[in-house]
């Protein structure tokens, strides 16, 4: 059975945690992996990392777990930096590449 993929990407690390907090809150999600990147703007970003954050669930779930984390993040970083994406059906071949990042579980 597919599950449904939700994509987050903000500015900050620790709005990247308030966001996923929130979303798992609210919703029944399992958080795949973590990566960091450089901002467009490099250093001269008044944050200087983009965090993505990769999660899935049910449809219903990742729907509601991409509408509260936005909501969240949006406290602390312009909507321009926010970035959601949604998947309904992600192929069971993409799920090994989704724990792969920067950010490792230890």
């Amino acid at each position: 059975m597919s599950k449904a993929l939700g994509l987050l990407e903000v500015q900050g690390y620790s709005v990247a945690l308030a966001a996923m907090d929130k979303a798992c809150k609210n919703a029944d999600i399992h958080i795949e992996g973590m990566d960091c990147n450089n901002p467009t703007l490099g250093d001269s970003a008044p944050i200087p990392v983009v965090i993505q954050v990769k999660f899935t669930g049910s449809i219903s779930d990742v729907k509601i777990a991409l509408e509260v984390a936005k909501e969240e993040a949006s406290k602390y970083i312009d909507e321009k930096d926010i970035l959601t994406h949604f998947i309904p059906s992600a192929s069971e071949e993409l799920q090994k590449l989704l724990p792969l990042g920067k950010v490792k579980v230890k």
